[in-house]
């Protein structure tokens, strides 16, 4: 049974020295706490402070991901950074098609599969991130949209690509907005995806992100079908972060 995964994602917040502090009292924080080998955690801080927060934490039981990834490997593309420099930085995980990269930067299906198989091929683990507007669940398209966005990934990977990889489920009406799916869709949204990557069995980690505070991390926990946690907001409050945590090690 693979570990329970519990993400942090910081965004675009935060200074150099903020993010060393975070990561310190983070990495304080899950040693205090006794936080159960059985959790994997996290934390996918600003690119540009990855190699600060990789020497804070130190041989602390923390993996580093990264909040984007480009989908070429090398060339004259201004700004980007490959898998491999990532790589090379101890990154492990990487998030591709986070409902803010759709939005703001215009990144479609096929992009975000190529950033996905980007991340494969450079040897890291790609979090596929998916979820329908408030719009689209008022329509009823949940499924389909979930559907559509898998659909683009095994267009680019056979579900065999999917083991070891990790989705998660972050509906765009819940993301900072205190709202959060209640557990019956979450548990719904957990069948669909198992039954669209059936053939990844159970080494594909099935996440929900959106609102995640400590207060709901139990009852989410509970929902059969998911794995884990990918937490924005919160994870840039070391106690609330650690309280998650905590709650994943049951």
């Amino acid at each position: 049974m693979p570990k329970r995964l519990v993400i942090g994602n910081w965004k675009m917040h935060g200074s150099r020295s903020g993010s060393l502090a975070l990561s310190k009292e983070i990495a304080c924080g899950l040693a205090a706490g006794a936080v159960s080998v059985s959790v994997e955690v996290v934390l996918c801080p600003p690119s540009l402070f990855i190699d600060s927060v990789a020497a804070a934490v130190g041989d602390k039981d923390i993996a580093l991901g990264a909040q984007n990834v480009c989908e070429y490997e090398d060339g004259a593309y201004t700004g980007e950074v490959s898998g491999s420099m990532l790589r090379e930085f101890g990154v492990t995980y990487v998030l591709v098609g986070h409902s803010e990269r759709r939005r703001y930067f215009r990144e479609d299906d096929r992009q975000v599969a190529d950033k996905f198989a980007a991340a494969q091929n450079a040897g890291l683990i790609p979090v596929l991130c998916i979820g329908e507007s408030l719009a689209e669940r008022q329509a009823g398209e949940t499924e389909a949209i979930l559907e559509r966005q898998l659909q683009a990934v095994f267009e680019t990977v056979d579900s065999k690509q999917m083991q070891n990889v990790v989705v998660a489920y972050e509906p765009v009406w819940a993301i900072g907005t205190g709202e959060v799916a209640t557990p019956a869709l979450v548990e719904q949204v957990a069948a669909t995806v198992r039954a669209k990557i059936r053939g990844a069995g159970d080494s594909c980690r099935l996440l929900y992100g959106g609102s995640v505070t400590p207060d709901n991390a139990q009852q989410l926990f509970a929902v059969p079908g998911i794995d884990g946690l990918l937490v924005g907001g919160a994870s840039l409050d070391a106690d609330k972060f650690v309280s998650i945590c905590r709650v994943a090690g049951g």
